[in-house]
């Protein structure tokens, strides 16, 4: 297999048992944005394919956001035919995963979304098996994935069911940045065996490694080596030393391969020899300098290094490696139509998608909304609640009082409480949502009705619990008619206050921004909710109409008590309800409407 240079960029073509590899290291410069428009989809054989994704790189499709044209010439001998080619699986630095799904689960729902809709619910759940069976992963499989505050898998699985969220799906390029971050050596020798194993099926693997082992370093087979935007070395591993040993850079000590390369891209010369030009040039420089009572250079400046790094590689294979790899390869036009062609294929359907990101989103959130705590929390309220009002009286003024004030603080605390979970939905699944819609996995619809309903269970659990205890103890109208009735009213306000903070979490996509936002939002219409301040002076008294809190406690009023004492009775008057009803349900439409347009939004400016 042919490997291929072009405009100062190189990426490894691995053949059926070698790894594509590259170094990055602090003080890389990205080139100049003409180097991205040069790029052209050349002709084409019968049994090979240029890729041109130049553009692709430059908008972010990757996600790792590299900065060079890329070129790949991929063997498509006996592919072309099962549509392997045009599949690029990418496994991001960090492990972004959910954190309370299983190893298998998360395997299984990453296979039913992306496998081709060919095939059927069970072939792919197959599918899903063999990635955990190949990945060595079957002893953790029914293992919680984890995370900051969730004893999970290992580092190391964790690193592997990433990787099986790519493989997954057979690609024919694998993209993987920073593998082995924040492992441990064995581990990463683990994980490079790994993607040295995937390579040996046929596949290409490209991965940069900061500052790998020597055993590390040996594993690849190619490898890239970039300075300041620059190609330094583009070629076999094995010939890397040999290469700078022939342009005069050799190490004077015994080290690892991997930092003298990585000293040069630096400019760092100190335990390397340097060549007779460079030396020269320093000495020249040093004449000068004594000559103006300078300090003078002891070793090369970083910028002399590059020079000379770069001008040697250009004078000594760029060139030729050039001329070799761009000649114009002919290619069927069927196969040209399916390179060019920008039309997404689905692995499901709309419906699927909907109902298996419902069920992953049940299965995800039941840990946080069914947690023994936040049960505790909700008995432990309700329960101090029944105290306070134990049987109060309804048939006193004073009586009436303080069943408002508890009929008030309901609406309160279950808008509060939404408001300040949903906020946080979209932020912390941002990485996720950004890294599945790269990935095609499902529409963005799909998604958001799948996120928002699937709460929806789990949100009105604990107010059932709730209002039962607190409704009885607290001698509210012991009416089965007016307990359900009370029980809807609270499931309007809670899906309402859940919109907004979906809205403000979507909006912001900023946890700290959405949860000032959100405290002010909800401190204001807590106070124009209709209880603290009876007579609003006309010039804000608009306010309240925004605010679920109003309507949901003018509803507990109206079924608890109709018609409703005078002394209750706020400066506008009660009716049968309806407009309070339709209040809660255009806030229901309304927030949730936005919090999907702001999501596009996000999706159009990262696109």
């Amino acid at each position: 297999m042919e490997d291929l240079v072009s405009s100062g960029a190189a990426l490894s073509r691995a053949s059926s048992a070698s790894l594509g590899f590259s170094f990055t290291f602090t003080g890389f410069t990205p080139p100049p944005q003409d180097m991205m428009s040069s790029a052209e989809l050349a002709p084409f054989s019968d049994d090979d394919v240029d890729l041109e994704a130049a553009d692709t790189t430059r908008r972010k499709s990757l996600m790792a956001e590299p900065t060079l044209p890329i070129y790949l010439k991929t063997n498509m001998v006996n592919r072309a035919s099962d549509g392997n080619f045009g599949k690029i699986g990418f496994v991001t630095q960090d492990d972004v995963l959910f954190t309370h799904l299983t190893v298998k689960e998360t395997l299984t729902y990453a296979a039913l979304l992306r496998l081709p809709r060919t095939m059927t619910r069970e072939q792919k759940k197959e599918r899903a098996m063999d990635i955990i069976y190949e990945l060595g992963l079957e002893r953790c499989q029914d293992t919680m994935i984890g995370g900051s505050f969730v004893r999970g898998v290992s580092g190391g699985e964790r690193k592997r069911v990433c990787i099986g969220n790519e493989i997954i799906i057979n690609p024919s390029l694998l993209f993987l940045d920073e593998p082995t971050s924040g492992l441990d050596s064995t581990t990463a020798l683990r994980i490079v065996q790994l993607l040295h194993d995937i390579a040996e099926t046929g596949k290409t693997v490209i991965t940069t490694i900061h500052q790998p082992s020597s055993r590390l370093f040996h594993k690849f087979d190619k490898l890239i080596l970039l300075g300041r935007g620059s190609l330094l070395y583009f070629g076999k591993t094995a010939e890397a030393m040999p290469y700078f040993s022939s342009i005069g850079c050799n190490p004077l000590i015994a080290m690892n391969p991997a930092e003298f390369l990585l000293d040069l891209a630096n400019g760092n010369t100190n335990d390397v020899s340097v060549p007779s030009e460079l030396d020269d040039k320093v000495h020249m420089e040093n004449q000068n300098l004594q000559d103006t009572n300078s300090k003078i250079n002891l070793r090369p400046s970083a910028q002399d290094v590059h020079e000379y790094l770069v001008d040697a590689y250009e004078h000594r294979v760029a060139y030729k490696e050039k001329k070799k790899l761009l000649a114009p390869l002919p290619i069927s036009d069927d196969m040209k139509a399916t390179i060019t062609s920008s039309k997404r294929e689905w692995g499901t359907n709309w419906c699927q998608q909907y109902s298996i990101l419902f069920c992953r989103g049940l299965k995800e959130r039941r840990h946080d909304y069914l947690s023994w705590m936040r049960i505790t929390q909700v008995i432990a309220t309700s329960i101090i609640l029944g105290l306070l009002w134990w049987h109060s009286d309804p048939t006193t003024p004073k009586g009436l009082q303080d069943q408002a004030g508890l009929l008030f603080f309901i609406a309160v605390f279950w808008g509060f409480f939404p408001v300040f979970t949903a906020i946080f939905t979209f932020p912390q699944e941002r990485a996720m949502l950004n890294k599945e819609r790269a990935a095609d996995m499902y529409k963005l619809s799909a998604y958001f009705l799948a996120r928002t309903t699937s709460d929806l269970p789990l949100d009105l659990f604990l107010p059932v619990i709730f209002m039962v205890i607190v409704y009885f103890m607290a001698g509210l109208k012991a009416s089965a008619m007016r307990f359900f009735l009370s029980m809807l009213t609270v499931f309007l306000s809670i899906i309402a206050a859940q919109g907004l903070g979906l809205a403000i979490g979507a909006t912001l996509l900023d946890i700290k921004k959405a949860t000032t936002l959100a405290s002010v939002t909800v401190m204001t219409f807590m106070l124009a909710g209709g209880f603290f301040v009876k007579r609003v002076p006309p010039f804000i008294s608009w306010l309240r109409y925004l605010s679920f809190n109003y309507h949901t406690y003018r509803l507990l009023l109206k079924v608890q008590y109709d018609p409703v004492p005078d002394i209750l009775m706020t400066s506008v008057p009660l009716d049968n309800g309806v407009t309070e009803v339709g209040a809660l349900v255009a806030m229901i439409i309304g927030y949730r409407v936005l919090a999907y347009l702001s999501l596009r939004r996000v999706k159009a400016s990262n696109g």
